[in-house]
């Protein structure tokens, strides 16, 4: 993961790779607790299964999209500033991540699309519905740098080595770029996401473990009232991998559900350390957002079958307590790396497909690996101040393990 402070204008400045220490986290929001940057392909603990919240299902050797082989996650963080907005000047609280599908390669994959409710943005999916090919990474950031990312992709691509399809010579592109909303904490309308980190996350993204809470994209997030962001999660199906990757940003405490038990309602009362969360307008917040979900399986799955994939993805969602509300834009993308070499721009191609009597674990397992990357996105979250001191509280740990302890749903110490 690179952490990139902000040095000038944060549209057009060189980029290098910071350490966790970079200055650019004042001490006000480490203070607060904000995440800090962990190197790139660090675990940030505890992860949901680490507190003793259970799940069921078996999950790969790093419970993360990238138990799924060649699949690859890179962040770019921006976090500057504290005190009142001044667009333009922030406070910032944002950045962008990148899924890409391939090791060595950027060969598109079959894919397909779904949208529980659609008051979002995933550029580019009706040419994944059309062609059924997913042409480049997936990159998620806040809602109103999409613009910048949607470009910022098509110049990479453009000079990305020549094994990449669409280079060089071939020259339109639809990339696939998604959104959530990070205004309550971000200074949203400041344009702080450049191609400098959209490069940044491309170019850093690599296999193994993978960063979570607020990192990338998830930077400004808020799930369910408290501090959300990116969260991962995988399921071993017979010879198969599912994998799942969440940028969360929805709900409200209400409603939230861990490990079935309504341990949002068990904490309407609780207050983060230091009494309430010091943002005067936080409740106008509450429910605003989305959340992304980002599906990869090396299962032999064409593209009217990876939609089947993504349109499970909302039964994760439910069993936390979302229900897709009015103001959300929930959008889910998957994606298959097996049938390598099906792309071609000329030839016909011989493809496998699993059989649809096969495919239920599959699907269960996208359900599976959904509930418990959001819930592992909370647990990553650090209690964040942004901009005009609005602050977004932590998941408590020790409450949700005591609440989950009196309904008998904590499996272990």
């Amino acid at each position: 993961m690179f952490f990139l402070p902000r040095t000038g204008s944060a549209r057009r400045r060189p980029v290098a790779p910071m350490p966790a220490a970079a200055g650019a986290l004042t001490a006000a929001v480490l203070a607060a607790g904000a995440l800090a940057a962990a190197p790139l392909g660090a675990q940030t603990p505890p992860r949901a299964r680490d507190l003793g919240i259970p799940f069921p299902g078996e999950p790969g050797a790093l419970n993360a999209i990238t138990d799924v082989a060649g699949v690859r996650v890179g962040h770019a963080t921006i976090i500057e500033g504290e005190g009142a907005l001044v667009v333009g000047e922030g406070p910032v609280r944002t950045g962008v991540t990148a899924v890409l599908p391939r090791t060595a390669s950027y060969e598109p994959v079959f894919a397909g699309w779904y949208s529980l409710n659609g008051n979002g943005e995933m550029t580019g999916t009706t040419w994944v519905e059309e062609s059924g090919f997913l042409e480049g990474p997936v990159m998620i950031t806040n809602t109103h740098s999409v613009g910048d990312v949607h470009q910022a992709v098509i110049e990479w691509s453009r000079d990305a080595e020549a094994n990449h399809p669409i280079a060089p010579g071939i020259w339109w592109s639809l990339p696939l770029v998604a959104e959530t909303w990070d205004g309550r904490l971000n200074d949203i309308n400041g344009f702080h996401v450049g191609k400098e980190h959209v490069f940044a996350a491309i170019e850093s993204a690599a296999s193994g473990a993978v960063t979570e809470g607020a990192v990338g994209g998830g930077t400004g997030m808020v799930c369910n009232s408290f501090k959300g962001g990116i969260g991962t999660s995988s399921r071993l199906v017979g010879d198969y991998t599912v994998g799942v990757l969440v940028q969360c940003n929805y709900g409200r405490r209400p409603e939230l559900l861990i490990a079935g038990v309504p341990v949002g309602r068990e904490l309407l009362d609780w207050t983060p350390p230091g009494g309430a969360d010091g943002s005067a307008d936080a409740g106008a917040f509450d429910g605003l957002g989305s959340i992304i979900v980002v599906v990869a399986t090396d299962a032999p799955l064409l593209p009217h079958q990876l939609k089947r994939l993504a349109r499970r993805a909302p039964i994760g969602i439910g069993r936390m307590g979302g229900y897709g509300a009015n103001s959300s834009g929930d959008i889910f993308i998957a994606f298959s790396t097996a049938n390598g070499g099906a792309w071609s721009r000329g030839e016909n191609t011989t493809v496998e497909m699993m059989s649809n009597d096969a495919i239920s674990p599959l699907l269960l397992a996208t359900a599976q690996a959904t509930e418990e990357a959001i819930t592992n996105a909370m647990v990553a979250g650090r209690t964040m101040v942004g901009r005009d001191g609005n602050m977004v509280p932590g998941l408590p740990h020790d409450e949700v393990r005591r609440i989950l302890a009196a309904h008998n749903r904590l499996e272990r110490p």
